[in-house]
């Protein structure tokens, strides 16, 4: 039995200084269901996350319909949306001053009453976050004073800690090590997998993309090129159509990997040297 869909567009369309950045994308994504979307640098998936989640900025425009899980994006109050809805920027605003702890607990505001306070039930969330993230050492120190992965973490879960139906990542592990990555992400999959979280996730790593998404959205210059499992998108004669880019596709335990090649005319490219040699045992 197939879930009900969470998230609907139709013919969404963004244009910014008279140009269309996102042009007439249709999608339709269900309870609980991980879509990767990915394109090359300047292919409109950021902008087509914000359109979902409903952000306005100076100077654009969009048209078409968005609907998160019954809510028209653009009429229903703010505070409603982002209760269904969250959002992990990828240049995120932190306030100046604030420790770990209260930017996770800024995720609980639409939650809080009209004046504002919090109580039992959203100060363990942000404690469940916290911990869930391996944040607590650093639960009272200013979130200004964070590494970049920490910081991305801290930022993750302040829209963990809104509790959404719907969670839109906006390349979610760009500052973190390969070790970072996993754990963010499994993190994420698990929520998803408990609580029935939808995630939308724009990821410039293909294979990451494939690994946790099985339905995969390509996007290049603002149109939707293919929506279908990581198997139908991640084609190496597709890729090099849309990323101008040499790769080859291997499949790993029913995951495609993708494989970028060195041109073939290097003079060096393939050459090896037994373990030892002075040339390739140089410690730099």
């Amino acid at each position: 039995m197939t879930a009900p869909a969470v998230v609907t567009a139709r013919g969404l369309t963004v244009r910014r200084g008279g140009r269309t950045v996102v042009d007439g994308v249709d999608l339709s994504i269900a309870q609980g269901e991980w879509v990767s979307v990915i394109g090359p640098n300047g292919a409109g998936k950021t902008t087509a996350l914000h359109a979902l989640a409903g952000l306005s900025h100076s100077g654009v425009e969009v048209t078409g319909e968005v609907t998160v899980a019954g809510l028209t994006v653009g009429r229903a109050a703010r505070k409603e949306i982002a209760r269904m809805i969250a959002i992990m920027p990828q240049r995120p605003i932190v306030p100046e001053g604030v420790t770990v702890r209260e930017l996770i607990g800024l995720g609980r505001t639409p939650h809080l009453s009209r004046f504002g306070t919090e109580g039992p039930v959203d100060r363990a969330v942000v404690a469940d976050v916290l911990d869930r993230l391996g944040l607590g050492a650093l639960a009272d120190r200013p979130a200004g004073a964070l590494s970049g992965g920490e910081l991305q973490r801290a930022v993750l879960g302040r829209a963990l800690a809104q509790q959404p139906r719907v969670l839109l990542l906006d390349e979610p592990t760009s500052a973190l090590d390969i070790g970072r990555q996993q754990q963010v992400l499994d993190l994420v999959d698990r929520m998803r997998r408990d609580d029935s979280i939808t995630v939308v996730a724009a990821m410039h790593d293909l294979s990451l993309a494939a690994a946790y998404g099985r339905r995969m959205v390509l996007i290049d210059q603002g149109r939707l090129v293919v929506d279908g499992t990581a198997g139908e998108v991640l084609r190496p004669d597709l890729l090099a159509e849309v990323y101008q880019a040499r790769v080859d596709v291997i499949v790993h335990d029913g995951t495609p990997v993708v494989l970028p090649l060195r041109t073939a005319d290097d003079p060096d490219h393939g050459a090896t040297a037994p373990l030892g040699d002075p040339e390739w045992s140089t410690v730099w």
